[in-house]
């Protein structure tokens, strides 16, 4: 046998990816290229002003309390039962805070525990495209088999083919995933909707995911079909919210998932070894915070001001706008405008107008060209109108 090399003394052992189509994300190129063109970014999800000076004025105020050691795994309780609290006043649905609601490190914690917990190896998920980036890596995970149904784009927008949906379910269907408001389409889900789910999944052992993240921006006086206004689904549901989109601070990634009692207990299995418990400071911050229910109340009106500031700026352009029912987001189609694909698209708007978007195929498993790129509104309005001035030069 031969005497180990220096060289070979330090190789780094191959790894074979739990996750081997993953690469970096659209969100990080086309953030790169409207910094490195110093172009007006709508293209990630996250507001460019600030949070209630409240917010962290409390985060403070908990720390300096001496509220800094680990809080219990579910969540504090005060901010547990201020949850369950908003969930039965604004949805009429009773969750337990002591067995019913977890506290999240974000949503996006919350799915893969919430996948984790229930998927196993050979199980299928239905995914309804386009969908966030997260969805799929958590299925996939977890060995489980994502089984994909494109929704259908109309002149009235992005709508849910439940037809569609059946014909995928089998035998093997484990987990639907659902999204309202929908992210990137700024689509919702109506009554009927939930009726046709529920008449799919009546009599099976089918759970669901409902990502309610954006639950608090419908517009146009519309009301947030949550899951938890629907007794029978409910039953089957993990419902999923993040305080980050509520309270404008993302970066505190912070959410959690309301769920019945015995399907929470084996998602808190998961979730006490995957990160245990959440940020104890930030937790007492947003309990106290809710005591007032005004923000999260006020927050439909505040957006739909910027989004209406948005669109009555884009009809001065030759994008054509898609409906923008929900969530920060609004699509528009420019395929009369160019024949190039989506990611072209979006990195000509960055590199030579001076606006940065994403590409909405980028939200399928295998990118599908529609002509569409998605933009986010959650900015300052003066952000927003300097963005119109250079998309009118289109």
């Amino acid at each position: 046998m031969n005497a180990p090399t220096d060289a070979s003394l330090h190789l780094t052992p191959t790894l074979q990816s739990r996750l081997p189509r993953v690469g970096t994300t659209i969100f990080t190129v086309m953030s790169a290229l409207a910094n490195e063109k110093n172009a007006v970014n709508l293209g990630q999800g996250f507001p460019d002003f600030e949070c209630d000076p409240a917010l962290p004025d409390a985060v403070t105020a908990a720390m300096k309390q001496g509220l800094n050691q680990y809080p219990p795994m579910a969540g504090v309780p005060a901010l547990r039962q201020a949850i369950a609290t908003k969930i039965g006043k604004l949805y009429g649905h009773a969750y337990s805070p002591d067995t019913e609601i977890t506290v999240t490190a974000g949503a996006t914690q919350g799915i893969l525990t919430t996948v984790l917990c229930c998927v196993h190896p050979g199980d299928e998920v239905i995914v309804i495209e386009p969908a966030y980036d997260s969805y799929v890596p958590a299925i996939e995970l977890a060995g489980g088999k994502p089984v994909f149904v494109q929704m259908s784009l109309t002149d009235r927008g992005y709508t849910v083919p439940w037809d569609k949906v059946a014909g995928a379910m089998s035998p093997r269907t484990r987990l639907i995933m659902l999204n309202s408001p929908h992210n990137p389409t700024g689509s919702v889900l109506r009554a009927a909707d939930l009726a046709a789910l529920a008449d799919l999944v009546r009599g099976t052992q089918v759970l669901i995911l409902s990502d309610e993240v954006y639950e608090h921006m419908v517009y146009d006086g519309q009301q947030h079909e949550s899951l938890c206004r629907h007794p029978e689904l409910a039953a089957r549901t993990f419902v999923l919210s993040s305080f980050g989109k509520t309270y404008h601070v993302t970066g505190w990634k912070i959410g959690y998932v309301a769920a019945p009692a015995s399907l929470s207990a084996e998602f808190r299995k998961v979730h006490q070894f995957n990160v245990f418990t959440v940020n104890t400071p930030v937790q007492h911050a947003i309990a106290a915070y809710m005591r007032d229910a005004a923000p999260y109340v006020g927050l439909p009106a505040f957006y739909q001001a910027k989004r209406d500031l948005f669109r009555d700026g884009l009809r001065n352009t030759r994008l054509a706008l898609l409906p923008s029912d929900g969530t920060y987001f609004q699509c528009v189609d420019y395929s009369k405008i160019s024949g190039q694909s989506e990611a072209e698209f979006a990195m000509w708007l960055t590199s030579d107008i001076g606006v940065a978007a994403i590409p909405v195929s980028a939200f399928y498993d295998k990118p599908k060209d529609s002509g569409v790129v998605r933009f986010c509104f959650a900015k300052k309005d003066e952000t927003l109108r300097l963005a119109l001035e250079k998309l009118a030069r289109i």
